[in-house]
C-alpha cells in the first residue's frame, strides 16, 4: 500500500522537479523566451492547484483507490502527449493536462494512508511517505540529467510510463477501497471552474506584466477577472450546501497556520528550485547530469531522515521542527546566492544543498502529520487535498512572480552574467520568504501535550467535557472544527485502552 501511495505521489512530484533540469534544453529546442519556460511549469501547476480540492472530494464520494488509479493512467496519457509534443503550444497544452491526472492521483494518496492504517501506525507510515515522496522529488535533477544527456528531455516524460503501469497493478491487488460514507450531495464542479479560472488569470498576468505591462489590456483585464473569479470562489464556496472547500476548517488555528507555513515555504522552494538549474547550466556550464548530481545530498538527506523526524515530531510535538526547519531552508538560499560564474562545488554549493535537505527533512513530515491531525477524520481527503493546493498553488504563484520581482525577463536566461544577477537576487528574496514560515510556526502551531497542559488548567466548568491527550481521531466522541482537540461524554468503563 504505502509502495503504491509513493509511487503515485511520488510520480508527480518528481514530474516537477525532473522539469526544472530540462528547462534549458526545452528552450534551447523550442526557441523559448523565460515566459515560455514559466508556462512550462505554471500550465502543470494551474491545473493541478485548480482541480486538487475536487480530486479529494473525488476519493471521499466515488472510492479514494478508484480515483488513484483513474489519475494514474490520466497522468500516463498526458505524459506521453508531453513527450511527442512538435511545440512548445502542444507541450504547455498537454502539461496543463498532466496536472489534471496529479490532481486526482495526489490527494488520494495521503488520503488512503490516513484511512487505512492504524492510529499507532499511522504517524510511521505518513512519515515514511514523506521521506520517500520527498526523495522522489529530490531525485528528480539527478534522473533528469541522466535522461538528458544519454537521448533527450523527452524521455523526462516517457519515463512517466512505467511507473504509472506498476502503480495501478500494485493498487488494485494491494490497496483497499474506502470512502466517506458520510458525504452527499452534488460535486462541486462551479468552485472547482471558478478557482481554476481566478488561478490562471493571475497567473497570466503575472507572467505577461514584464513583457507587456501591467496597463496592458490583456494583463489588465485577466488580473481583473482572476481576481473576481476568486472572491466570488469564496463567497460561492461559503454558501453552497455542498463545498469542496470545507472553510470551516479553517477555524483551526493548527489548520491554519500549517497551511500558512506550507504556503510561504513551497512558495520560495518552488520558485528557487525553478531558477537554480539555469543558474548551474547557463552561467556555472554544468552539464545537466552534472547538476542533477549536484543536488543528489538533497535526496539522501531526505531518505536517511525524513520517518525519524516524523518519529520526533510523534514524541516531542511538531512546533520546534516546524520552526527551525524553515530557518535552515532559508539559511541554504542565502548560501546559493553566492553560486556564480567559476565558483566551487564543494565551497558553495554542497553546504547549500546539505542544509537544505536538513531542513527540509526536519519539516516535511511533522507538517503533513499536522494538518491531517488538525481536521476531522472523515475528511482525510479534502483536508490533504487543501493543504496539497496550498503547495500547488504556491509554487505556481511564486514561478510566475519571482523572476520579474528579481529582473529575469526576456531571454535572459541566455545571458549569463544577466541571469546570475538576478538569481542573487531571487536567492534573497526566496531565503526572506522561507523563514516566515519558522516564525509563523511558532507563532501559531501548537504541540499536543502544551494543549493538554493548558486545558488541565482550567476549571472544570470552562471545559464542560473531557479531553483526550492526543490530537488524533476520535476513540468514539467527535473532532470539533475549531480548535482540533476531542471532545467525547464521559466514559463508562475504565479500562486502560478507554482512559483518556
Amino acid at each position: 500500500m504505502v509502495t503504491a501511495t509513493v509511487l503515485g505521489s511520488g510520480m508527480t512530484a518528481l514530474d516537477g522537479t525532473v522539469v526544472g533540469i530540462a528547462l534549458p534544453s526545452m528552450g534551447r529546442d523550442l526557441h523559448l523566451a523565460v515566459s515560455g519556460l514559466q508556462w512550462v511549469t505554471t500550465g502543470y501547476l494551474l491545473t493541478l492547484s485548480g482541480f486538487l480540492l475536487l480530486g479529494g472530494a473525488l476519493g471521499d464520494r466515488l472510492g479514494r483507490r478508484r480515483v488513484f488509479v483513474v489519475g494514474a493512467i490520466w497522468f500516463a496519457v498526458a505524459s506521453l502527449l508531453c513527450g511527442v509534443a512538435p511545440n512548445a503550444g502542444v507541450l504547455i497544452a498537454a502539461r496543463a493536462l498532466q496536472g489534471v491526472g496529479g490532481a486526482l492521483l495526489m490527494p488520494e494518496s495521503l488520503a488512503i494512508l490516513q484511512a487505512s492504517f492504524r492510529e499507532r501506525d499511522r504517524a510511521r507510515a505518513i512519515g515514511a511517505w514523506s521521506g520517500l515522496g520527498g526523495a522522489a522529488t529530490a531525485i528528480g535533477p539527478f534522473l533528469g540529467g541522466v535522461l538528458i544527456t544519454a537521448v533527450s528531455w523527452r524521455l523526462i516524460f516517457f519515463i512517466n510510463l512505467p511507473v504509472a503501469a506498476l502503480v495501478v497493478w500494485i493498487s488494485m491487488r494491494h490497496v483497499p477501497e474506502s470512502l466517506d460514507p458520510t458525504v452527499s450531495g452534488r460535486l462541486d464542479v462551479t468552485g472547482a471552474a471558478l478557482v481554476t479560472v481566478g488561478l490562471g488569470g493571475i497567473t497570466y498576468a503575472l507572467v505577461q506584466s514584464p513583457d507587456s505591462g501591467w496597463g496592458s489590456v490583456p494583463v489588465l483585464s485577466t488580473l481583473i477577472i482572476g481576481a473576481i473569479a476568486l472572491t466570488v470562489f469564496v463567497l460561492y464556496e461559503r454558501q453552497t450546501p455542498h463545498p469542496m472547500l470545507l472553510l470551516s476548517m479553517f477555524r483551526s488555528q493548527q489548520f491554519t497556520g500549517a497551511n500558512l507555513e506550507t504556503f510561504v515555504v513551497y512558495a520560495a522552494l518552488a520558485g528557487a528550485l525553478f531558477l537554480l538549474p539555469i543558474q548551474l547550466q547557463q552561467v556555472d556550464r554544468y552539464t545537466p547530469l552534472e547538476s542533477g548530481i549536484a543536488l543528489l545530498p538533497l535526496t539522501l538527506l531526505l531518505l536517511l531522515l525524513s520517518a525519524r523526524s516524523g518519529a520526533l515530531a510523534t514524541r516531542i510535538g511538531p512546533r520546534l521542527q516546524m520552526s527551525v526547519g524553515p530557518l535552515a531552508i532559508g539559511a541554504a538560499f542565502l548560501l546559493l546566492a553566492r553560486v556564480g560564474p567559476n565558483t566551487s562545488y564543494l565551497v558553495d554549493v554542497l553546504p547549500a544543498v546539505v542544509i537544505m535537505g536538513l531542513g527540509l527533512a526536519a519539516l516535511v513530515a511533522p507538517l503533513t502529520a499536522t494538518v491531517l491531525q488538525a481536521a476531522p477524520v472523515e475528511h482525510a481527503g479534502v483536508a490533504s487535498a487543501i493543504n496539497n493546493d496550498v503547495a500547488r498553488a504556491a509554487g505556481l504563484i511564486a514561478v510566475a512572480v519571482l523572476p520579474a520581482a528579481a529582473g529575469i525577463t526576456g531571454t535572459s536566461y541566455l545571458h549569463p552574467l544577466v541571469f546570475s544577477a538576478g538569481f542573487h537576487t531571487a536567492m534573497v528574496i526566496s531565503a526572506l520568504v522561507t523563514a516566515s514560515g519558522g516564525v509563523i510556526a511558532f507563532a501559531l502551531i501548537r504541540d499536543p501535550a502544551r494543549r493538554v497542559r493548558e486545558l488541565a488548567a482550567l476549571p472544570a466548568s470552562l471545559t464542560h467535557a473531557s479531553h483526550c491527550a492526543l490530537d488524533a481521531p476520535p476513540l468514539g466522541g467527535r473532532r470539533t472544527a475549531d480548535d482540533g482537540a476531542l471532545r467525547q461524554p464521559m466514559l463508562t468503563a475504565t479500562r486502560p485502552a478507554d482512559k483518556v
